[in-house]
């Protein structure tokens, strides 16, 4: 392993930063009936609990959900993965 080499690629830090810029909560938290409450997600989504999870950690799922699939689209084809996939496929 070369020290002098950057931990992560240009392109891999770039995916992840556009991920972060798009997946950031916005307006104010919103209470509905039943115990549930919601925020807005600059993508589009509405973030909210349930029965078995906090908002909190709906916000953190999704965001690392956004990370995933950004660092994925870049990732290079054959780069041994958790999730397998094959070289010329990756996730959408």
């Amino acid at each position: 392993m070369d020290l002098n080499e950057p931990a992560v690629s240009a392109t891999m830090h770039r995916a992840k930063a556009a991920a972060r810029a798009s997946h950031t909560t916005v307006g104010d938290l919103r209470r509905q009936p039943g115990d549930v409450v919601e925020i807005d997600c600059s993508c589009g989504m509405v973030l909210t609990n349930g029965p078995e999870w906090s908002l909190d950690e709906h916000i953190r799922l999704h965001r690392a959900e956004a990370r995933y699939l950004a660092v994925s689209e870049v990732a290079p084809a054959g780069m041994p993965r958790l999730i397998a996939v094959g070289e010329d496929r990756r996730p959408r």
